[in-house]
């Protein structure tokens, strides 16, 4: 990964050291745009966070289920904020059958190989969460008509 600017020459730069990274299979993240991203961050926004925020002992993602210790909630002295402790509700995750928008989310498959996918599931028929939201994987694979 590489965090990159918005200009031209800062995304080519960024490309750039992908390829490298790539070519010397070396993962890592890493910064291009030091005039702005500095390596240690946001100093007083993390202050912020860490006055503000705790680590959740789990948190239910979309399509992935419960993950351990993947987000954040208000301390208790920020608990009046919190509109889950405000307005109390129940997670439950309803895959719709033949949907394989987690798997998708996960890696684990592309959209074509979803059996609904350009069928029942369309940007005016959507099935599950990757074809609705404008950043779904689906939904750029449909509009785009990107496939194998």
């Amino acid at each position: 990964m590489v965090v990159a600017g918005f200009e031209p020459f800062d995304i080519l730069h960024a490309l750039d050291h992908l390829v490298d990274l790539i070519k010397e299979k070396n993962p890592k993240g890493e910064v291009q745009y030091k005039k702005v991203v500095k390596p240690e961050g946001n100093v007083a926004a993390q202050r912020l966070m860490k006055e503000v925020f705790e680590v959740r002992d789990t948190f239910p993602w979309r399509g992935f289920g419960y993950v351990p210790r993947s987000a954040y909630k208000f301390k208790e002295d920020f608990s009046f904020l919190d509109a889950e402790a405000i307005y109390p509700c129940k997670y439950e995750e309803n895959t719709p059958k033949g949907c394989l928008c987690g798997m998708i989310l996960q890696g684990k498959a592309k959209p074509w190989e979803c059996k609904l996918f350009g069928r029942a599931c369309t940007p005016n028929t959507p099935v599950g969460p990757c074809m609705v939201s404008n950043e779904g994987a689906c939904l750029a694979y449909f509009k785009y008509r990107v496939a194998p």
